[in-house]
């Protein structure tokens, strides 16, 4: 059996099983698949392998996984949709917008604080779907028992945020494209101030907002090449050691390759990067020869010595030479020895 992902109104898809296998369906093709209590209508967005990627298990139909699925609980694409069959399509996207409006005015008498986004018809009327934004609760169960018995239909209100909203609606971005959301983007993922932060944008909401009212979704996926881009540049605020001494990265131009440097004695410049890991890696070179020269130890200063430490090279010093006078006053030359002093003869 092949696997095909079958796309409705408002970005809405599902995944179902077609049993043709002789005869595979193809992009873009209008089929008849099984839906809540009777059959709608769509085209194929994905099929066979990339449709059970895009799966992942997550269908009902049992794709993704080791276990064969049970045929009975499997959606199936029933047909091939004929003109007849998208002609009337047609028509009942025609009337949705009257139906809104209808449903616009029963919710006003009710007094529900709800906004009707959009409304949307089941290809064999069986079911009325309708989408609305709330900021609140709102116990809607009188409305859907109106709106039941006026419609002869199924009712079922659903609410969605205001970036569902967008996706479903379509526009036109501030880049003059169609919204990301609703053209290939296909599930919306939280966008916060930290991307805009990553991505040196302004942190002022009004600023980086799209259609919806909230941050832009193209923050979410442009995040992962600015991150790595960074990381071939000097962080912003660190001090480096270039020719010109030490210097301060101010900012980084990751689109034109430059960086924005920034000394006490030079002032500011731009240098682009490739020039800027010239520059370091050259002066890296330098500073590793200086290191690896021989050091030449130099030579101990002589200790100034004192009177009482200076000696001859005999080893003659001045408190021998001192003690030696003092034996040559006491009468005693050099070389001789001392002698008690003769007393003169007395005559008997």
């Amino acid at each position: 059996m092949q696997l095909v992902e079958v796309r409705f109104k408002g970005n809405r898809r599902g995944f179902y099983r077609w049993s043709e296998v002789e005869d595979p369906l193809r992009l873009e093709e209008p089929v008849i698949v099984e839906a809540d209590r009777g059959l709608d209508l769509g085209r194929v967005q994905s099929a066979g392998e990339t449709a059970a990627k895009k799966c992942g298990g997550g269908c009902s139909s049992g794709c993704g996984t080791d276990e064969a699925p049970k045929a009975e609980a499997e959606p199936k694409v029933v047909r091939r949709a004929s003109q007849e069959e998208i002609k009337q399509l047609n028509e009942l996207r025609k009337q949705e917008e009257d139906v809104r409006r209808a449903v616009m005015e029963r919710a006003k008498k009710h007094d529900l604080g709800m906004k009707i986004s959009d409304t949307e018809w089941q290809w064999d009327r069986h079911k009325l779907t309708i989408y609305f934004t709330s900021e609140k609760r709102v116990d809607f169960r009188a409305l859907v028992r109106d709106l039941a018995g006026h419609f002869r239909a199924r009712i079922e209100l659903r609410q969605i945020g205001v970036r569902d909203e967008a996706a479903r609606l379509s526009g036109v971005g501030r880049c003059g494209r169609e919204y990301c959301c609703t053209s290939w983007l296909g599930e919306l993922h939280p966008v916060s101030l930290a991307l805009a932060k990553d991505q040196h944008l302004s942190l002022n909401p009004q600023q980086i907002s799209g259609g919806c009212g909230r941050l832009l979704c193209c923050l979410k996926y442009e995040h992962d090449f600015y991150v790595a881009s960074r990381k071939r540049f000097p962080k912003e605020g660190k001090t480096i050691t270039t020719a010109l001494g030490a210097e301060k990265v101010v900012a980084v131009d990751i689109f034109r390759e430059r960086v924005f440097l920034r000394s006490d004695q030079h002032g500011s410049r731009i240098i682009p990067l490739v020039a800027l890991k010239e520059e370091v890696e050259a002066l890296g070179e330098v500073l590793q020869t200086l290191e690896n020269r021989p050091k030449v130890v130099p030579a101990p200063a002589a200790t100034p010595q004192t009177e009482s430490t200076m000696s001859t090279p005999d080893g003659d010093t001045p408190q021998r030479r001192r003690r030696r006078r003092g034996r040559r006053g006491k009468g005693g030359g050099i070389g001789g020895t001392d002698s008690p002093p003769q007393t003169p003869p007395t005559d008997n």
